[in-house]
């Protein structure tokens, strides 16, 4: 009995799939997350570029 039992959780993978998804998705999140903070820099460096420029212009 125990053995059959033993062999039945061995070979039983559907658990497995889940977790394989699972890790999928966390690496498209915290690549996402990455790609979206070095946007959210050069956004940043942008309207700060902007904001020199535009208080050059009107001699601030």
């Amino acid at each position: 009995m125990l053995k059959a039992f033993l062999r039945t959780m061995k070979d039983d993978t559907s658990g497995a799939t889940a977790v394989e998804y699972g890790l999928i998705v966390a690496l498209i999140v915290l690549a996402m997350l990455v790609s979206m903070q070095l946007v959210a820099s050069e956004t940043l460096e942008m309207w700060g570029h902007v904001e020199d420029k535009s208080l050059e212009a009107m001699g601030a």
